[in-house]
């Protein structure tokens, strides 16, 4: 499946996002601050969004991979 498809900005840099907020318990504005300093303008209610929507994707996704794994 495609989860990304009609974004306006690149699945990496979504995953990229919500990586940094799950990983490191940044703040959305932070990690709209740490885009921008890598010249990607994105606001912080957009990340809140890319969160929301992603990270149980992402959460299935990393659990499937550990189990197959074993």
């Amino acid at each position: 499946m495609n989860y990304f498809r009609y974004k306006q900005f690149n699945k990496d840099l979504i995953t990229v996002a919500v990586g940094y907020y799950l990983r490191y318990a940044l703040s959305y504005r932070d990690i709209s601050e740490i885009l921008r300093e890598r010249g990607v303008n994105v606001h912080h209610s957009t990340v809140y969004r890319w969160v929301q929507e992603y990270a149980p994707i992402l959460y299935q996704m990393i659990i499937l991979l550990l189990l197959a794994r074993l």
